[in-house]
């Protein structure tokens, strides 16, 4: 007993790998699954429509049946209307008879054919349905591959984003930028030194004062200049 349990638990455990690795399997190629779920269906189908077809075969069998009953009927009950007018007993019974039996066969037929419509009816409703989800699983498969389809190119150029370092050049343009602010700085403080310088500043003060004295000379010389133009016109 014991050996059987552990069989059983061992045989439930290799069960549950293979679906498992199944499903697994049918998740990496969905369209698999679904071609086959979409051939089972097809194949049920194909079954369905064999046994549909015996139904409504079976439907005109009971009908075919039924109409030679009751035209046989209707023959019979002319016969025993004439047997009547004729007064032929013997025939009128035994063709009473024979309606009698034609009525119970009528009866018993009609009530065949009811159940066998009903079951044609049933069995074609049941095909229908059967080739609409058989449709609808296909357009589900177009649908569903297209949107793993976008879903993995989309995956694949959030991987080919993601994949992409730009680390080094926007630290190497940070670099860059210090350095050049650095030689900004650097070409700043020594114009700033250079300002400041004792040296600068005099001979700054140099041109100054030389500029002053010049534009006094020249303030001299225009006086000069004045003077020696009224000189003659107070001699004369």
């Amino acid at each position: 007993m014991a050996n059987n349990a552990i069989f059983a638990r061992l045989s439930n455990l290799w069960s549950g790998f293979i679906s498992l690795w199944v499903s697994d399997v049918e998740k990496a190629h969905p369209e698999i699954a679904y071609q086959n779920a979409i051939a089972s269906m097809i194949e049920k189908y194909t079954q369905l429509k064999a046994a549909t077809g015996a139904i409504i075969a079976r439907r005109q069998e009971i009908t075919a049946r039924l109409d030679t009953a009751e035209r046989e009927l209707a023959s019979v009950a002319a016969d025993l209307e004439t047997a009547l007018a004729t007064n032929q007993d013997d025939l009128a019974v035994v063709l009473i008879q024979k309606k009698n039996t034609l009525d119970a066969a009528i009866a018993e037929l009609r009530a065949d054919a009811t159940q066998a419509t009903a079951d044609a009816d049933n069995a074609k409703d049941s095909l229908t349905q059967v080739k609409t989800e058989i449709d609808k699983l296909k357009a589900e498969k177009d649908r569903m591959l297209a949107q793993m389809h976008s879903a993995q190119a989309r995956l694949k150029i959030q991987g080919q984003l993601d994949g992409l370092s730009v680390d080094a050049e926007v630290q190497a343009l940070g670099a860059v930028r210090d350095h050049i602010k650095s030689q900004v700085a650097q070409a700043s403080l020594g114009s700033e030194l250079r300002e400041s310088d004792l040296d600068v500043r005099l001979n700054k003060l140099r041109q100054s004062s030389a500029s002053v004295t010049a534009k006094a000379q020249l303030e001299a010389m225009k006086q000069a200049r004045a003077a020696a133009q009224s000189a003659p016109a107070k001699t004369l």
